[in-house]
């Protein structure tokens, strides 16, 4: 066995004699030009649409104020170590979700997991952002046209408010077929979705909404095809922006008659709530959605940091940011329903809905009650829109980044032509969602796609991670980084805790997913069987990959290969030169040192040349 002086002396020379290898190189890898470039995009990516329209409900329905323990128990179980986890190693490694599962190349599949959960999420989001691009444009009115019942979608069971609604309910003076509905809900159904009956009858392509969803995928390429450096001075402004309109609407709301019963209405606890399974598995699930684990847009966008960034303190500040925009948000939505709601005469739970119901529906209803309505209806949707954009940019960067990174010699020279591709196709693939039965598309998304997948693509990473990487060598990567190991409860966390509670939530999301309905509508068994097959399909890449990497690999057995397959490549590392040597110094010195790396005792020039060659290329596909 060799010394450590040794070691070192010839790891010199190694890299001196590297140094005269010829590489062909490649584009470089451009990364964030600032730390808050980093920061202020995972918030962004963090905070969504659900924190505004789902979160908000699910406090009120899941026990008020109580919720809020589940809530934060979830978030130090599994939203912490996850994120913190995800951070970690594409810091480390600058790589993309796919390539990154160098770490463990028999896992590869999960990387390719989460770019698909991520891209047909981007979708159908980007078709929500698209209503709200159409609702704005709406906004710039005078009157708005979801106040009253004087347009030609209105028909003669529209009511101009809620309160008249239930007034008639009241004196049971109408009959199950002619129940009345407000302006502000034909406007929704009537106009901008003109729904059909089913998702049988797909009905014509609604141009308005071609002409937004077109603006919503230009916007998307204007701040990607340049990559993060264009995205992160976007985010600079896109970040905070919802922050800003949110106080003002806070304000507004809290000033309005009846504000105070809807704010108690969100946050008195309901103890008995807590009892309730239901409960616990809401709150684990919300975490894990609103977070943005398991979809690759963590690991995408750690990978252009400085590889010294603290990305420990990082981790630990996005995730409180995105809880307490969560609750924060919560006031803003229930203030302005109790006026709502005192407007109607009635209580806040008349009134409360969840979803596109609070956000197109019940919200823009009472906007338009206050006074200057259109300016609050302005600032509503554009915050609407750049918080739905802000996620969007993180998941689409995942998948073009991923492209890249496995073929960096063909694609990084071509990212303007492949993001051009990229939003192209996506938006061929939104249109069905926006015909006039595209909502019943939308929602047989959003129902299978990011639900069962997530947590299993989660849990098979965690596993992989802390177990078969070993969380001793991840605490030194992590050490490499910004110079200290973390604390032991992270070893603890990532082994034990974390994969359990996991386990718990994939269980409970099996298990409470009936069918897919829309507005108390079933679907016919060909649509939920659709379902099934998107929800599967971020999962088939895994076992997949799996028989393909056994396959290409030498070895005279099957256990051979995967003994081969589950340990680090040669060219797993950090991706600057200054780096790779601490990296290869801080394995074990010992004649097996690099078969910790690759599974097989290797000669130290090549591992170095490997190394060599990662730097240059940046992404060479295992």
């Amino acid at each position: 066995m060799s010394s450590n002086n040794s070691f070192k002396d010839t790891d010199s020379v190694m890299m001196e004699k590297i140094e005269q290898i010829p590489v062909p190189k490649t584009k470089a890898r451009v990364g964030w030009q600032g730390r808050m470039d980093f920061l202020l995009t995972c918030i962004g990516y963090a905070v969504g649409l659900g924190n505004i329209w789902r979160f908000p409900y699910l406090c009120y329905k899941s026990g008020g104020g109580a919720f809020f323990i589940p809530y934060i128990i979830f978030l130090l179980l599994c939203g912490f170590p996850l994120f913190f986890l995800e951070v970690s190693i594409g810091q480390f490694s600058s790589l993309s979700p796919v390539t990154i599962w160098r770490i463990c190349p028999l896992f590869k599949g999960v990387g390719m997991g989460m770019v698909v959960v991520s891209a047909i999420v981007c979708i159908y989001y980007n078709v929500i952002v698209a209503w709200t691009i159409y609702y704005l444009f709406m906004s710039f009115r005078n009157v708005l046209p979801w106040s009253h019942c004087l347009n030609s979608w209105n028909d003669d069971r529209c009511v101009d408010g809620l309160e008249e609604v239930l007034n008639i309910t009241a004196l049971n003076i109408t009959s199950a077929n002619h129940t009345k509905v407000t302006a502000s809900e034909q406007f929704w159904e009537n106009h901008v979705l003109a729904i059909t009956d089913g998702i049988e009858d797909s009905g014509r392509v609604r141009w308005q909404l071609f002409i937004c969803l077109s603006l919503a995928w230009l916007c998307v390429f204007l701040c990607l095809f340049k990559g993060v450096k264009v995205l992160g001075k976007v985010m600079h402004f896109a970040a905070p922006f919802p922050y800003l309109v949110l106080i003002v609407l806070l304000i507004r709301g809290s000033q309005l008659p009846g504000a105070v019963e809807g704010i108690k209405f969100y946050i008195i606890p309901r103890w008995e709530k807590l009892a309730d399974y239901q409960v616990w598995g809401d709150a684990a699930l919300q975490i894990f959605y609103s977070v943005g684990m398991a979809w690759g847009g963590l690991i995408t966008m750690a990978s252009y940091n400085n590889f010294h960034n603290n990305a420990y303190r990082d981790a630990m500040i996005v995730p409180i940011i995105n809880c307490c925009t969560s609750i924060f948000a919560g006031f803003v939505i229930f203030s302005v329903l109790g006026f709502m709601a005192h407007t109607a005469g009635t209580t806040v739970d008349e009134v409360v809905k969840q979803g596109p119901g609070l956000a197109f529906v019940a919200y823009p209803e009472a906007v338009a009650k206050l006074p200057f309505s259109p300016l609050w209806a302005v600032l509503f949707f554009l915050m609407l829109f750049t918080i739905g954009l802000d996620s969007q940019f993180a998941m689409f960067e995942t998948g073009i980044s991923s492209f890249i990174d496995e073929y960096p010699r063909l694609l990084r020279s071509k990212r303007v032509l492949l993001a051009a591709v990229g939003c192209f196709v996506e938006f061929l693939l939104g249109i069905p969602c926006i015909t006039q039965g595209g909502i019943y598309v939308l929602q047989i998304m959003d129902w299978y796609c990011a639900s069962f997948s997530l947590m299993m693509i989660s849990l098979i990473e965690c596993v992989v991670i802390a177990w078969i990487y070993g969380t001793e060598r991840f605490f030194k990567d992590i050490e490499l980084m910004i110079g200290y190991q973390p604390h032991a409860i992270w070893h603890y966390m990532w082994r034990f805790v974390t994969p359990t509670v996991i386990f718990g939530i994939w269980l409970f999301s099996i298990i409470t997913l009936g069918p897919v309905t829309y507005d108390g509508k079933n679907y016919p068994t060909w649509a939920i069987v659709l379902g099934w097959i998107l929800g599967l399909l971020a999962l088939v890449p895994i076992p997949l990959m799996m028989i393909i990497q056994i396959i290409n690999t030498d070895g005279e057995t099957i256990i051979e290969r995967v003994k081969k397959l589950t340990v680090p490549a040669k060219n797993w590392g950090p991706s600057k030169e200054e780096d790779i040597e601490r990296y290869i110094q801080s394995l074990s010195y010992n004649e097996s040192t690099f078969s910790n790396m690759n599974g097989c005792p290797v000669d130290c020039e090549e591992a170095l040349l490997q190394h060599k060659q990662k730097i240059e290329t940046n992404g060479t596909s295992l």
